[in-house]
């Protein structure tokens, strides 16, 4: 179809040259129709912009809202983690256009929109009841999750989707393999004693400390967070053996 035609050129010049350094003129040379044949299907080059951003910011919405509905706070985290991820893999001519002119994300409703997904995804990495320091991590990782689209915008999706990933796994400090190993939430029990990280930090509790764990959740009603901080692993692994337990 024709306008489709001109979505897919539009895309590719505005990621290429920039929205605004981009005319009409120049979207309907390239798909080879006339001036006025590309405005009978958009009246302005304004238009473009928001059928482009649109499916972005609907599909980036629904999969987020999705994610929230998913259940235990760890599957909530990992889901909306991959579908921010998965949004902009499928999305990044667009989110390219958008990085090279910043100040489309200041113009509403695209920036409103964008705001609030964004603030939504922080909400879930961030997990329930979240600290400074959670929140700072979480606002990381989200950042960190489109940042390399764009970068490495010449790898291919699949590749550059796990990379990312195994670097999302490091920074909220999960344990287990990363590169070939196991998804987040493939997860399903608690993890064997490992080798301790640098500064003396236990990379995983024993099957002892474990049971401790639960024994404090349940009968001291301790929170996550202090029973994560008590033994030094992240909030992930205590969220996976109280899961397991």
């Amino acid at each position: 179809m024709t306008r489709q035609r001109i979505l897919t050129v539009a895309a590719a010049l505005f990621a290429e040259r920039g929205y605004r350094a981009t005319s009409m003129q120049e979207i309907a040379d390239r798909v080879g129709i006339t001036k006025a044949a590309l405005y009978y299907h958009f009246a302005a080059k304004e238009d473009v912009l928001h059928e482009l951003t649109g499916p972005v910011l609907d599909e980036l919405e629904q999969a987020l809202n999705e994610a929230e509905a998913a259940g235990d706070a760890e599957t909530v985290r990992w889901r909306a983690i991959e579908a921010f991820l998965d949004v902009h893999l499928r999305h990044r001519d667009t989110l390219l256009m958008l990085v090279r002119d910043m100040t489309l994300l200041v113009q509403a409703p695209v920036a409103d929109r964008f705001r609030a997904a964004i603030a939504l995804a922080n909400t879930l990495v961030s997990g329930p009841r979240p600290g400074l320091a959670q929140r700072v991590r979480a606002a990381q990782v989200v950042a960190g999750l489109a940042d390399p689209v764009v970068i490495f915008r010449d790898v291919p999706p699949a590749k550059l989707r796990r990379l990312i990933l195994d670097g999302t796994r490091t920074l909220l400090a999960v344990d287990g393999p990363v590169a070939d190993g196991p998804r987040p939430s493939d997860a399903g029990v608690a993890p064997e004693p490992r080798t301790r990280r640098a500064g003396g930090r236990p990379a995983a509790l024993t099957a002892a400390d474990a049971e401790e764990v639960r024994r404090l959740r349940e009968t001291d009603r301790l929170g996550v967070d202090e029973l994560a901080e008590r033994y030094g692993v992240s909030r992930a692994t205590i969220y996976r053996i109280l899961k397991t337990g």
